[in-house]
């Protein structure tokens, strides 16, 4: 663990956020997860993090680490078909990371979220944070669409509204 990525975590103020996902960002993101869920029955929740905390950075937790504990704290697993998927972004690593249910992964390879996952962050160093993150929920929305195409009865399970965590 570098101090210098210790720092940067300490020192980043949760507001950051804003000035890359204001409400018009977070606005279109919602309305891509709200279209994407249209097609297929997976749930899919966006979150954003700034910076860990001391206890966090002192465990030396991974951004993957950290993504499973966010999926399960907003309870994406909480679906009927196990169909859930978080996009997890880590502002102060610039790093993503994709976390699959178990019905998902059971048919959907990490390699594939990985891919969607190195495109968004190329979005993000070029400062394309909204076509980024739109992108990368057409992306999700289609490897879900092709596995658990919607059904006639499709309800919503869990929000579509991104979460900005501080």
């Amino acid at each position: 663990m570098s101090a210098l990525r210790i720092l940067r975590h300490l020192l980043t103020p949760p507001w950051v956020l804003n000035r890359a996902f204001p409400s018009r960002v977070l606005a279109a993101i919602e309305a891509a997860v709200k279209g994407s869920e249209a097609r297929h029955r997976g749930e899919i929740r966006f979150a954003v993090e700034a910076g860990l905390d001391l206890g966090d950075l002192r465990l030396g937790l991974s951004t993957r680490e950290r993504a499973v504990e966010v999926f399960s704290r907003l309870r994406v697993w909480d679906t009927a078909e196990n169909t859930g998927v978080l996009v997890y972004v880590q502002w102060v690593d610039r790093r993503v990371e994709i976390v699959a249910d178990r019905g998902i992964a059971a048919r959907v390879g990490q390699t594939e979220w990985n891919g969607i996952c190195r495109a968004m962050e190329a979005a993000f160093r070029a400062r394309q944070y909204e076509q980024g993150a739109v992108d990368a929920v057409a992306a999700v929305g289609a490897l879900l669409a092709k596995h658990f195409p919607a059904r006639h009865n499709n309800p919503n399970e869990l929000s579509d509204r991104p979460v900005l965590l501080r």
